[in-house]
């Protein structure tokens, strides 16, 4: 047989497959939604630039549960904080699956935090949580390295004099040395080349999933697999940083105190002693790998990419930048250092630190959730193994929830009295049983940085505010910042 005539083989098989999967789904009251095509499903009706908007204009259609095709994959989008809030919040137990993302599923093997599910997720999540707590996250010992690594970071920037650069690996080394320090118990210094590689590793994941070729890869990986491209090229970066990952836990094996654990690698070397006998324990090799570099991307890029965004902000409204200053002279002055018990007395920082993360919507989808079993929803019926997509972006930038949900506006964070106020539509970590692991950690590295920034420092760029713009470079499964040349002048 040819290959024209294998090809039209497998085709008819596909689509009557196809056909006898959307013929065994019409026994479930499927949410409503726009017809699907043979195998492509709804893709051609999404716009590749930036496809939540299109859920948004279906939604309109079809309300705020609605069901559409992504190629092979049933997946059904809630869209609006009432209805992602009555899933994650109120319905958690249900929608706490997570979907099994090829492009993850690839760069973990399957294991670790992230895209696990069932036993494995809630016994690694217990874990990780209590021991990133442990080791200081959201306590007083995580604010003093982020004191520390501040003022790092500051040292850095004087040596511009003044001069236009690039923030964007400056911050990604600022913000990695965290969770390098909770993880590896080890800081990077700012010109160490592996370290640096490594971040360009992190950045490059996230452009290429924010692309066309990463969206498609997690809707057709045994087509993506065989075509040339970046897809090649970034898993063998991912392998590096599996590479780096495996020698720091072998480090680890080699100087282990049981007694004394340093770092998350020990905890987790200690517990795996510990149920070396258990047939079943999820406290494993694999897992151990996979969790690191869970931790290591998700504490990375994400938090120096917003704050990144920030200073961009700040660039383009200089008047707001102003005011958070003044705020700041009055409450820390400009030779101690920020800490958190000093946010209450910081109603407008805190309310434009807010107001970045909601109008940034980094991560428009959040992380896909899956149907373990089905699931009874508004009347409907999402069958298992249905991918869910809590559409973080329509919650962020819901126009019942927001004044102004289409402009910066440190106002929705405010009362009339200027006293900060918090709004329950802030989602920018999700919510629910899948929220973010670190949320407490983020938001104390937003909080310090960003004010010890300003104490010493006024940031502009040559070309002027109106040349900042803050529409994304990139809008797949993250919304990407632009990057920008800024000038920080010593105050």
């Amino acid at each position: 047989m040819d290959l024209s005539a294998t090809l039209i083989l497998g085709g008819l098989i596909l689509a009557l497959l196809w056909l006898f999967k959307v013929k065994n789904s019409r026994k479930y009251r499927l949410p409503p939604g726009p017809t699907a095509l043979p195998l492509i499903g709804n893709l051609p009706q999404l716009d590749k630039n930036a496809p939540f908007k299109s859920f948004l204009k279906f939604s309109e259609t079809y309300g705020p549960v609605t069901t559409l095709y992504l190629g092979w994959q049933r997946a059904v989008v809630l869209v609006g904080y009432d209805a992602v809030k009555e899933a994650l919040v109120d319905q958690a137990d249900d929608f706490v699956g997570r979907g099994p993302l090829p492009f993850l599923m690839k760069a973990t093997n399957g294991y670790g935090l992230g895209i696990s599910n069932g036993e494995r997720w809630r016994q690694l999540r217990r874990f990780t949580l209590s021991t990133l707590r442990d080791f200081g996250m959201g306590r007083k010992g995580m604010e003093e390295w982020i004191q520390e690594e501040s003022e790092h970071l500051r040292a850095r920037i004087q040596t511009f004099k003044g001069k236009p650069f690039d923030p964007t690996f400056l911050l990604g080394c600022t913000v990695s040395n965290i969770i390098c320090c909770m993880v590896f118990s080890q800081r990077f210094s700012y010109d160490d080349k592996e370290f640096l590689h490594l971040l360009n590793i992190i950045a490059d994941i996230l452009r290429f999933n924010s692309g066309l070729m990463g969206q498609m890869y997690n809707i057709f990986p045994w087509l993506v697999e065989h075509l040339p491209g970046p897809q090649h090229t970034v898993f063998a970066h991912i392998e590096e940083l599996r590479e780096f990952i495996k020698k720091k836990i072998q480090e680890h094996k080699e100087t282990l105190d049981p007694s004394s654990p340093r770092d998350y690698i020990d905890c987790f070397l200690n517990r795996m002693n510990q149920e070396k006998d258990i047939p079943t324990t999820e406290f494993h090799y694999d897992n151990l790998v996979s969790t690191v570099m869970n931790l290591f991307l998700a504490g990375t890029e994400t938090t120096s990419s917003t704050i990144r965004f920030a200073l961009s902000v700040l660039i383009k409204h200089p008047d707001i930048q102003e005011k958070m200053q003044k705020e700041i002279d009055t409450v820390i002055a400009q030779d101690r250092c920020p800490k958190m018990e000093d946010r209450k007395s910081l109603p407008f920082t805190d309310a434009v630190i807010h107001e970045v993360q909601r109008f940034l919507d980094l991560v428009p989808f959040s992380l896909p959730h899956y149907a373990l079993h089905d699931i009874s929803f508004r009347g409907y019926t999402i069958p298992k193994h249905t991918m869910i997509i809590p559409l973080l972006h329509s919650v962020l930038k819901g126009e019942k929830e927001w004044a102004t949900p289409w402009s910066f506006n440190p106002q929705h964070f405010l009362d009339q009295n200027s006293n900060f106020k918090k709004n329950p539509a802030f989602m920018p970590f999700a919510a629910g049983k899948r929220a973010c692991v670190g949320e407490s950690l983020a938001r104390m590295e937003l909080f310090i940085f960003l004010v010890s920034l300003l104490q010493r420092f006024t940031f502009s760029c040559t070309e002027g505010p109106d040349s900042i713009n803050l529409i994304p470079e990139y809008s797949g499964f993250a919304n990407v910042p632009r990057c920008y040349q800024i000038i920080a002048t010593p105050r």
